[in-house]
């Protein structure tokens, strides 16, 4: 069975943090690392195949998502922890650095209660698109068992929200709405308006949360379309996502867009978390964001989270960050090629033809080299 292993890996603690020029070379390495490896010797001999592997570094470290062929869960992170570490060991340069985690991440959290299940009276369907209706469905209280107390499940992973907000660390919280002490005393006591502080800390909170859904549903999408060597349009599996971008380029969603597409996701992302983040840089970092915000809001609801201060943070998020909207005709074929049009030069329109998405806006914008390293990607 094929199982993509999450590992986080670190910085010695006290180094100080690497800047682009480092993260660069670290993401040489590793890959390299794993691109001598072919299988690796798991517990008891056991040989696990090396599938894939796609490495996002961050100034304090990296996060690997690593594809393996293992007979077992377990088997799959033994074998992951220990070629890693060894690749670490082996680099002078990455001697320092430690393993934070390693784990399968499966998810949503209802994909394991189908596992457990696996042997019971309470196995999944066989069809995938069945088993990924009933993982997207709202928790219900179950029959002739003790009720899913959907409450607490509630309350809990509200707290895990709040927790992870001090992790955006790219946007305070007037980003989301919330008057700093000068607007607070022009405003004169009227905030009618005003997003609270406490929504504003949770809405950060569930975009972090929901950006590491993003990120491991992204990793299926690229899976099902590697192993059905098709587009999204012509997919026969379910897909979370690539669906759901712009309908009149899905004849060109492929593995390798998908792989290109999820790596800008975690460049973003990570920018969001890391506190360097500025602008975003392209069409697909705007598509991006859209599915990220979407995937935040849906996350919210399935937890009756959503409520209007929260919502209301979001939408103070979304406008802060895009510049524009435009990325939104991409989704109107009766506006296709306006941004080549008198109009579109009028109005300043950037490149939005499909070879221009991983096209930085200028030359101040980042996109990762794994995403733009393509000639027939730069816009013309």
């Amino acid at each position: 069975m094929t199982y993509v292993v999450t590992v986080d890996v670190h910085i010695a603690e006290g180094t100080p943090e690497m800047d682009p020029l480092q993260r660069a070379g670290a993401v040489a390495l590793i890959q390299d690392g794993f691109d001598s490896v072919e299988a690796i010797e798991g517990p008891d001999g056991m040989e696990v195949d090396l599938l894939d592997s796609i490495v996002a570094v961050y100034p304090g470290g990296a996060l690997l998502k690593v594809f393996v062929d293992a007979p077992a869960l377990e088997f799959a992170e033994k074998a992951v922890r220990s070629v890693v570490g060894e690749l670490l060991e082996r680099s002078e340069l990455l001697a320092d650095w430690h393993i934070g985690r390693c784990e399968v991440e499966l998810h949503p959290e209802l994909a394991q209660e189908s596992l457990d299940a696996a042997d019971g009276p309470d196995v999944p369907p066989d069809d995938p698109a069945d088993r990924k209706a009933r993982h997207t469905e709202r928790p219900t209280a179950e029959d002739d068992k003790e009720s899913y107390d959907a409450e607490a499940k509630a309350r809990a992973v509200r707290g895990q929200m709040l927790a992870l907000a001090d992790e955006l660390r790219s946007f305070p919280p007037v980003m989301f709405g919330v008057l700093d002490d000068e607007e607070d005393e022009e405003e004169d006591g009227d905030n009618e308006f005003a997003v609270s502080p406490e929504d504003a800390k949770l809405a950060a909170g569930a975009l972090v949360y929901a950006a590491d859904i993003l990120v491991d549903e992204l990793f299926q999408d690229v899976q099902t379309l590697t192993e059905e060597d098709t587009t999204a349009a012509e997919c026969d599996g379910p897909l979370w996502h690539f669906e759901d971008l712009p309908e009149r380029y899905a004849l060109r969603y492929d593995a390798r867009f998908a792989r290109r597409f999820l790596v800008t996701v975690i460049a973003m992302t990570t920018r969001f978390t890391d506190g360097s983040f500025q602008q975003l840089s392209c069409v697909a970092e705007e598509l991006a964001l859209k599915l990220l915000l979407n995937e935040t809001k849906v996350t919210l609801e399935t937890f009756g989270l959503l409520d209007d201060g929260v919502s209301a943070a979001l939408d103070s998020f979304a406008d802060n960050v895009y510049e524009d909207m435009d990325h939104e005709w991409l989704y109107d074929d009766s506006m296709d090629g306006i941004d080549e049009s008198a109009v579109g030069a009028a109005l300043g329109i950037a490149p939005m033809a499909f070879k221009a998405w991983f096209t930085p806006f200028n030359e101040g914008r980042y996109v990762h080299p794994s995403a733009a390293d393509e000639p027939e990607g730069a816009a013309q």
